[in-house]
């Protein structure tokens, strides 16, 4: 049985948020069977603002839905309280997990930056970089353990970085490293996942591929407001 996914990201809410985003979540609800958020639920992580959003999904949305934290929401040390929010509103937040949906598992993590293909930062030098890199290794094991727990032929990746470069093209070149790193992509290859959705690149492209050919999509909402001006800013994949 096919089941119709729909993706979005960097929802940036705030407590003055009420209502914003009500009619991309009736939207979806009529247009698919499982929404995914691929993190930036809020805009500076603060409790007040997952509760905002809460009442919107809650009054709006009729379907599952599944979601990673983004950086924005790690901004004011509440993480964990933001996630105890989202998962009391039904909300199933990724880390480092994976959950089934008609017959479709998926795996999610934030993921973190750290740079592409040969640019990739090493662990290497100070230890600030070692942590940082070693940041990124982190959520790249947690991923791919997510993955090889379910043996499955229909499996989504769910970010908030870049798990490759062609979807961050857009963004000024300097900041690549922060938007993604090639360390998520060797999961979704090694995996088999069916497509990879993330976040995070406001500027960057709509989709590209990993080197195994997966499709990967980039769904924040500045660039499917781009992709799509008349539309709600929401991708639906069929899978």
């Amino acid at each position: 049985m096919t089941l119709r996914l729909a993706a979005t990201s960097d929802l940036h809410y705030t407590k003055h948020c009420h209502g914003r985003l009500a009619p991309l979540f009736a939207h979806a609800s009529q247009a698919a069977d499982v929404l995914c958020i691929c993190g930036d639920l809020t805009d500076y992580g603060l409790p007040e603002e997952a509760e905002a959003l809460v009442v919107d999904l809650s009054k709006n949305l009729t379907i599952p839905c599944v979601a990673v934290l983004g950086n924005h929401d790690f901004e004011s040390g509440h993480a964990a309280e933001l996630t105890g929010i989202f998962d009391k509103a039904g909300v199933h937040m990724l880390d480092g997990e994976s959950l089934e949906i008609g017959g479709v598992h998926i795996a999610g993590v934030c993921g973190f930056g750290g740079g592409f293909d040969s640019m990739m930062l090493n662990a290497w030098g100070e230890p600030l970089i070692k942590a940082f890199v070693q940041e990124a290794i982190d959520h790249a094991v947690r991923l791919e353990k997510a993955l090889s727990r379910v043996d499955a032929e229909r499996k989504v990746v769910v970010t908030h970085y870049a798990p490759i470069r062609e979807t961050v093209a857009g963004e000024p070149p300097e900041i690549f490293p922060f938007l993604g790193s090639t360390r998520l992509e060797g999961p979704i290859n090694r995996q088999l996942a069916k497509l990879a959705l993330h976040g995070h690149a406001h500027h960057g492209a709509p989709e590209g591929r990993t080197s195994a050919g997966i499709p990967v999509y980039n769904v924040a909402i500045p660039v499917l407001e781009k992709l799509n001006p008349d539309e709600p800013p929401l991708r639906v994949f069929e899978v």
